[in-house]
């Protein structure tokens, strides 16, 4: 019988990761990002951070009662998380909605039965905004409990009641989108409430407006809840709204790292 060789498996090539590591550090688009050497200094380590946005999120230190829930009560990051959480299931629901009177009623109710998941995702969004709403509020008593909005960090908490006021204009515009009875009566109040406003309300103190110019009107792009309240409610709820947001948004988390992180109790 002729002798069979037995034919071995070829060995697999092992990746050699520090190579790969090195070539990856070394090309273009790396360096593109990230454009100082990262060395394991500690010079070094927090340039790297400091000079780069990616890197930037977090400090280079974080002392311990930043990281203390007794302190904090993680309310900032529990409200940013939220926010991360609206803009990615709005942007889903954006799908599925249209912002005119025929049709917004009917596709809230097609996205609740209809669409896979989506009651499930309609509530998500929706109790999101409730939980932000309620954490933000916390984050400012916190904040105001323990001081933390005296100097150096006032101009961050005037930052923060910015944030606050546009939280509950997000929460107050997107009431208005599933057109129904409650979100037209609720917004009704809420728009007529907005005459009393000074300067810019009609029936307001120091008034310098008339009901066709006031805040109201701007509102509501007219004298009743209607198709044009409705589109622009959209528009202030899902562009206008989040992008001032964002803005505020990072002069906030910058002034938290500038000002020296998180206050001392």
């Amino acid at each position: 019988m002729p002798e069979t060789i037995e034919q071995k498996p070829p060995k697999k090539k092992l990746v050699n990761w520090e190579e790969l590591s090195r070539q990856i550090k070394a090309s273009q688009f790396y360096k593109s990002m990230f454009r100082r050497d990262y060395k394991d200094t500690p010079r070094n380590r927090a340039l790297a951070v400091i000079g780069n946005v990616w890197l930037h999120l977090h400090p280079v230190k974080v002392r311990k009662h930043g990281i203390r829930y007794s302190f904090t009560w993680g309310m900032g990051g529990i409200s940013f998380y939220l926010f991360l959480v609206l803009l990615v299931s709005g942007v889903l629901l954006m799908f599925y909605y249209r912002p005119s009177i025929p049709e917004a009623y009917h596709d809230m109710k097609f996205l609740e039965f209809d669409v896979p998941f989506g009651m499930f995702l309609r509530n998500i969004h929706r109790w999101s905004g409730h939980a932000m709403v309620v954490t933000v509020w916390l984050h400012m008593l916190r904040v105001f409990m323990t001081g933390s909005y005296k100097p150096p960090r006032e101009f961050n908490w005037g930052v923060g009641v910015v944030l606050l006021t546009f939280t509950l204009l997000l929460s107050f515009t997107g009431y208005l989108l599933p057109w129904d009875q409650l979100a037209l009566w609720a917004v009704t109040v809420g728009t007529n409430m907005a005459k009393a406003t000074p300067f810019l309300g009609a029936e307001g103190p120091f008034s310098i407006v008339d009901a066709a110019s006031d805040v109201r009107f701007a509102l509501l792009g007219g004298r009743i809840v209607g198709p044009n309240a409705l589109l622009r409610f959209y528009v202030f709820h899902c562009i206008a709204f989040p992008l001032i947001f964002l803005v505020f948004l990072s002069v906030h988390l910058w002034r938290v790292r500038k000002d020296g992180g998180i206050s001392g109790p």
